[in-house]
């Protein structure tokens, strides 16, 4: 069984931290069930363990936190999910990499949910969705947002940390950092898509996918 945890309001980075630490910790040891817990965090950046210091544009905007999982910078802050995923990998085939391939075909199917048609791209980690109402980039390809980062770490083959996807969050805050290392592509939302979606709709579409993301065949 996996439980589902859902907090309102904001939860500060910190008190995230310890939930994660403790429960994967439990999750190992068999004393507790896996966790999925959806909340919404204040204006933050996170450093993953890829980061680079020249990719932190506005240094003192937000407080800036070192997250130890994987990817760069991130933005973290209200009116964006996040998704922590406290999974046992080891059970799910102990390939990290077909891991984070489940969790990017959970976001694509969750996204598809509101008739959005979500991407994977090699070598930029996340999932994207090509802008038809924007310009063709300089070598004339469609331009494309990331709607949603993913970036997680694992202690005995418990995951932790996980996914965020943009709801409705304030994009310009995205501009105190290089997100993800990537500057050639913008940040977009559901909302800012033109989608009427609230937080509420995004968690239905979130539990009605997950099963049949997270138990087809892994790479597939």
């Amino acid at each position: 069984m996996i439980e589902w945890k859902h907090t309102d309001g904001l939860v500060p980075y910190e008190e995230a931290l310890v939930f994660m630490e403790a429960r994967v910790a439990d999750i190992s040891a068999g004393t507790a069930s896996e966790c999925i817990w959806l909340l919404e965090h204040p204006p933050l950046y996170t450093a993953g363990t890829s980061a680079k210091l020249e990719d932190l544009v506005a240094p003192d905007r937000f407080p800036v936190y070192e997250a130890r999982r994987g990817g760069q910078y991130t933005y973290h802050g209200p009116g964006q999910r996040v998704v922590y995923v406290m999974l046992d990998v080891a059970k799910r085939g102990r390939d990290v990499r077909c891991f984070v391939r489940d969790l990017e075909r959970w976001v694509i199917n969750t996204l598809a949910e509101f008739n959005v048609t979500g991407e994977i791209r090699d070598g930029r980690v996340g999932v994207w969705v090509e802008r038809e109402d924007k310009p063709l980039t300089a070598t004339g390809a469609k331009a494309e947002d990331k709607i949603a980062a993913i970036g997680i770490r694992l202690r005995k083959w418990i995951s932790f940390h996980g996914i965020s996807i943009n709801v409705e969050p304030d994009l310009e805050h995205f501009s105190g950092i290089v997100p993800c290392g990537i500057t050639e592509h913008g940040v977009t939302s559901l909302v800012d898509l033109g989608l009427p979606v609230t937080m509420d709709d995004l968690d239905v579409a979130l539990k009605a996918t997950f099963e049949a993301a997270m138990t087809a065949p892994s790479c597939n």
